[in-house]
């Protein structure tokens, strides 16, 4: 086995204990691997296994056929959990279910002090992980005071202070404002881009799913597609048939070119749309 890869999943299969015997597989032969460093995008319409494929990544489910290793570490190894949910950090969509204290720092604290840190370490960390995610200044308030973006923005910091090697965010904009989801969204990059942490992104959201590395997509508990966003978006009828759309400015691109207008469909953002466009309109 590689030691290099952070999360190995191997030909992953599950199915819920009560399901019924002739229910579909909610995973069916998934393989993966993340790469330490690396900022993946996993896409699919509600009920594609994506984020039961999550909860696999830290143990919260353990598969019923296949493996799932974690820095090496078989996941099904009861007594390695500490050691597996040290590694991974999972942050989930609603923050208010992530938040356990009456005070900010108190919050970002506990899971740290669960795990034995020394009080003067933890108090680095706490003022580490809120400013990472922009929330110093509120470190003494209390969490239900705040904005959904911000509390999203503490869960995340309280991941942060247990010094996970990777964090695994199941749809953690699904219940905010755009606002909101710029705010964590921004967040997300940056801790992947300056400290380096390994981002698996679970999301349905065309445009989060533009800013990672790699996007994986999934439908019916298998992954249907796995490159960079600016590959796979440019399969706009495959991805439709799916259920799923496309970033906008692919979605004009594409537009213009069913249209017969020689444009790529490589331009993500709006900025390389527009150069895209103009020279189209300048080659004419």
């Amino acid at each position: 086995m590689k030691h290099t890869d952070l999360i190995e999943i191997k030909n992953v299969t599950f199915t819920y204990p009560d399901a019924p015997k002739d229910a579909p597989l909610v995973l069916d032969g998934v393989t993966l691997d993340v790469v330490p460093g690396s900022f993946v995008a996993i896409l699919g319409h509600n009920g594609s296994g994506k984020s039961t494929l999550a909860k696999h990544m830290n143990a919260i489910f353990l598969p019923s056929g296949g493996a799932v290793y974690v820095d090496g570490i078989d996941t099904a190894d009861d007594n390695r959990l500490l050691d597996i949910r040290r590694t991974v950090g999972m942050v989930f969509q609603n923050p208010d279910n992530q938040i356990v204290a009456n005070v900010v720092e108190e919050d970002v604290a506990f899971a740290p002090e669960n795990l034995g840190v020394p009080p003067e370490e933890i108090r680095r960390r706490v003022d580490q992980a809120l400013a990472l995610v922009g929330m110093q200044k509120y470190a003494k308030h209390a969490p239900h005071r705040l904005s959904g973006g911000q509390k999203q923005r503490v869960a995340i910091a309280g991941v942060i202070a247990m010094q996970p090697r990777c964090i695994v965010l199941d749809e953690p904009t699904a219940m905010l404002d755009p606002i909101g989801r710029e705010d964590v969204m921004r967040t997300i990059v940056r801790l992947n881009r300056e400290r380096g942490v390994t981002v698996v992104l679970i999301t349905h959201h065309m445009d989060e799913a533009a800013q990672a590395g790699r996007l994986v997509v999934m439908d019916h508990g298998k992954i249907v597609a796995d490159g960079p966003p600016r590959e796979v978006f440019q399969q706009v009828e495959r991805l439709g048939a799916l259920g799923l759309t496309v970033p906008d400015t692919v979605g004009l691109l594409y537009q213009l070119r069913q249209a017969g207008v020689d444009v790529p469909l490589d331009a993500l953002s709006v900025e390389e749309c527009a150069q895209a466009i103009c020279h189209a309109l300048q080659a004419h």
